[in-house]
């Protein structure tokens, strides 16, 4: 520790505490990593959440399963119905547990 001379005594400098460990930087780093993992298809549906479902995963899966049953849906997505609606459902969970969300992490262009 550093201390600094007083004229009747010597007081203790707190040392510093690394940051690079902080929960910040661990969730930073988490969401850096998975979002280097996604999918062009998970990309799309991160896109679609966020261009036409206002930022919800919600109302996209209900589109989707009301898709497969034949129900009446909002927007039709081309391919893969039932791959989708597991993407979503995993990147809702990534994006619960580490309280992102993962538009702002994707290009969405």
């Amino acid at each position: 520790m550093v201390g600094i001379a007083h004229p009747t005594r010597l007081v203790r400098m707190a040392e510093p505490v690394g940051t690079s460990n902080s929960p910040d930087k661990d969730i930073e780093k988490a969401v850096s990593d998975y979002v280097s993992r996604l999918s062009e298809e998970h990309k799309m549906l991160v896109a679609l959440k966020a261009q036409l479902y206002g930022g919800s995963w919600e109302p996209m899966l209900g589109d989707l399963r009301n898709r497969l049953s034949g129900k009446p849906y909002i927007f039709k997505l081309v391919h893969r119905i039932q791959d989708d609606i597991e993407r979503i459902e995993e990147m809702r969970q990534f994006e619960t547990r580490h309280k992102v969300d993962l538009a702002e992490y994707v290009d969405l262009s």
